[in-house]
């Protein structure tokens, strides 16, 4: 039986992809390029590697499902509807208060969303057309 897809579970994909992309980069120092920026490479280097590699292998985790659930055309639709939603909400809304920092954290929210969506493409999918989403088996 194939298991229930709800809101939580996507969010649930969504907080691990932001916990992820934030851990690794963002306008403070509380990540991974932050911590090496303050502190020098060498300087706890063995804790910085662990945690490096951990990112990694989350990255590799979140990349291989969402290039293999949408691909680099699903990617590309995905960057294009936020990067207009930006345009929509500057044309509307004012661009003074579009700052460096703002444009970064919008930008690692919209990459968190992508690698959420695409680690949740085949639910969602099933969800709204009933179909099953199958990949080749790796013989």
């Amino acid at each position: 039986m194939a298991s229930s897809f709800t809101t939580t579970g996507f969010a649930v994909r969504w907080v691990v992809a932001l916990v992820l992309v934030m851990a690794t980069f963002n306008p403070t120092d509380w990540s991974l390029v932050g911590w090496v920026e303050t502190t020098g490479f060498s300087q706890d280097l063995p804790l910085k590697a662990l945690l490096a590699v951990v990112l990694l292998i989350g990255f590799i985790i979140y990349f291989w499902a969402t290039m293999r659930s949408i691909g680099k055309f699903g990617i590309g639709l995905l960057v294009l509807l936020f990067v207009v939603c930006g345009w929509v909400v500057v044309t509307y809304a004012g661009s003074d208060w579009v700052t460096a920092d703002i444009m970064i954290w919008i930008g690692l929210i919209v990459v968190a969303t992508i690698m959420a969506v695409g680690m949740s493409w085949s639910h969602i999918w099933r969800k709204m057309t009933g179909q099953i989403d199958v990949d080749e088996a790796d013989i």
